[in-house]
């Protein structure tokens, strides 16, 4: 069980280095990954259905080469659940987008 602190639950705290990205942001993170938050923010998409995602679902679908909701329908649900950084709190907003344009995910 996590300590508690008044009414919020906090994981047990883990050592935040201080990193520099190549565009000389400074920002502070306790994982391996290499993102810098405000690269991320800067880089969001202001539409479209990738700008409905968290940055981690986002990465992952361009990683994968998936940038439209065409390019989603030719894959199912299970297929895009699979790829890093996308959990199910993601296909509600996916599944939306494609409906939107009148397509689903691929049976």
């Amino acid at each position: 069980m996590y300590p508690k602190e008044g009414n919020h639950s906090k994981m047990p705290t883990s050592k935040r280095n201080l990193r520099i990205c190549d565009k000389g942001h400074k920002y502070y993170k306790s994982s391996d990954c290499p993102s810098c938050p405000k690269c991320e923010q800067q880089r969001k998409p202001e539409n479209g259905f990738l700008s409905q995602l968290s940055a981690p679902a986002r990465r992952a679908l361009e990683h994968n080469g998936i940038n439209t909701v065409e390019q989603l329908s030719q894959y199912s649900e299970k297929e895009i659940l699979q790829l890093h950084g996308i959990g199910p709190a993601s296909l509600p907003n996916l599944r939306a987008s494609l409906e939107e344009k009148g397509l689903s995910f691929k049976k």
